[in-house]
């Protein structure tokens, strides 16, 4: 490892404990409950950005997504497409993910992260510039897509940890 797969594997670890933080001993009705019918509930928002981090890494790494190749999308039984990430899921979307469990959710984000901190400890500092992503103007490096993840991931966990309060959990 080096300094910069040093600093996005303590940001990752900075996900997974505030993923856990925000699912611990909620039971699936707190983790579906929605403050309105426009907001996201707890179990969406930590579903959405395990899945953001699951499909960002294996593009990346060029690999299979956990949801796929571990048997994730089965376990979760949800209404959606494999490839489904819950990006633009509109309210009826959302309110389809329901009947999740906090271990559901920590087990499937906890697969991710460690992946992901594999993934990296195999990528030095040089790799941080090879082009991803050309759809893009500029063109995204891997750095820019890793950072990418972390601060989406990090405004969805600091969404469910709003949610937990709204709870009074």
């Amino acid at each position: 490892m080096n300094a910069s797969t040093d600093l996005l594997v303590d940001a990752f670890g900075r996900i997974r404990e505030s993923v856990e933080d925000a699912v611990a001993g909620l039971d699936p009705e707190d983790l579906g409950t929605r403050p309105d019918d426009d907001a996201n509930s707890i179990g969406w928002l930590v579903w959405h950005l395990t899945r953001i981090q699951d499909d960002h890494v294996a593009g990346v790494a060029g690999t299979e997504q956990l949801w796929t190749s571990d048997g994730w999308y089965d376990r979760f039984g949800l209404p959606f497409s494999p490839d489904d990430t819950g990006y633009g899921h509109s309210g009826k979307q959302v309110a389809a993910v329901r009947d999740l469990t906090a271990e559901l959710l920590t087990d499937y984000h906890g697969a991710v992260h460690d992946n992901t901190v594999q993934y990296l400890a195999g990528v030095d500092d040089k790799d941080m510039k090879r082009v991803v992503d050309r759809a893009w103007t500029p063109p995204v490096t891997l750095g820019v897509r890793l950072i990418s993840v972390v601060a989406d991931d990090l405004q969805h966990a600091g969404q469910a940890a709003y949610v937990r309060g709204l709870l009074g959990r």
